[in-house]
């Protein structure tokens, strides 16, 4: 084995497995509190939501593209790669939807209530699984493509045309077929990432507010005291700040190489860590600061 493939191996286990424990404490933590708590909160069931679709994207993503580095490319059948492929584009999709769910929720929860956001605000975790099944709907439709234009690389020739991703091979489709899924794909992401710097700003800006009011209440000796929805804030700017990175680094790059068709070994190993680069580092933003806006912001 070539030292650069032991080198590239051991940067993705590093982003995996910490990622996957991660998420899984994540994903703990909040089924615990769900389960004990008298009162079923709709942001523990978005964090476990977050956490799961995280823990898809590492699954399917990671684990198979260091497999590929140790030169187990054609370990999966048809149906493996099926799986593999399909599971890891609806996980992303989910991830970006759960991202910007969890983002507009706290810029309604942190509303004031004399606004119409507050209307909007859910109460209970019941009224968040709607929106959880569409995501899931959604991103099985627009992922669905897959399943019939991927195989294993065994059982083609490799002399057809089509996309070799690390351990199985895509079909080329008609380019009615591609261009509406890629349409699809492209309106989810402007939608969902709309929403998500809107809200985000919206909170960030609300908190702002918030803080220079306390900052008038209060003494000077207070002020130095970093209150707890400041940390909120961080917390929701530092997670999104966090997808934005990984997601369009992950974007300019699968775009250069797609429109220059380069295939360098480099390129492609970096674009692997972006893609869930973002589902090993976001379960740590979640568990160093509580991302829960404290209720405090409605007694002002």
């Amino acid at each position: 084995m070539k030292w650069n493939n032991i080198t590239l191996a051991t940067v993705f286990l590093s982003l995996a497995v910490p990622g996957i424990v991660g998420n899984i404490i994540v994903f703990i933590r909040y089924v615990y509190t769900s389960a004990l708590g008298t009162e079923k909160k709709p942001m523990d069931l978005i964090l476990i939501h977050l956490a799961f679709s995280n823990m898809i994207i590492i699954c399917t993503t990671g684990i198979t593209d260091i497999a590929t580095l140790f030169y187990f490319r054609n370990f999966l059948g048809d149906i493996g790669c099926k799986a593999m492929v399909f599971l890891a584009r609806m996980a992303r999709g989910l991830s970006i939807c759960t991202t910007c769910l969890l983002s507009v929720v706290q810029a309604v929860t942190i509303s004031p209530r004399t606004t119409l956001w507050t209307k909007l605000k859910p109460q209970t975790s019941w009224q968040v699984v709607p929106f959880l099944l569409l995501f899931w709907i959604v991103n099985v439709l627009i992922s669905s493509n897959l399943l019939f234009y991927i195989k294993s690389g065994n059982s083609l020739n490799m002399s057809l045309p089509g996309i070799f991703i690390d351990h199985c091979y895509m079909l080329p489709s008609t380019h009615k077929i591609k261009w509406l899924f890629l349409s699809l794909m492209t309106l989810r992401d402007v939608i969902f990432q709309s929403l998500m710097g809107w809200s985000s700003g919206s909170m960030a800006l609300r908190l702002y507010e918030h803080h220079k009011r306390v900052l008038y209440l209060h003494s000077s000796r207070c002020a130095h005291n970093s209150p707890p929805e400041i940390r909120a804030t961080w917390s929701v700017l530092i997670l999104m700040t966090c997808f934005l990175f990984f997601y369009w680094s992950d974007f300019i790059l699968s775009f250069y190489t797609g429109f220059t068709g380069a295939h360098d070994s480099i390129l492609l190993n970096i674009k692997a860590v972006l893609e869930f680069g973002y589902a090993s580092f976001s379960p740590y933003v979640i568990i160093s600061r509580d991302i829960r806006v404290p209720n405090v912001l409605h007694a002002h």
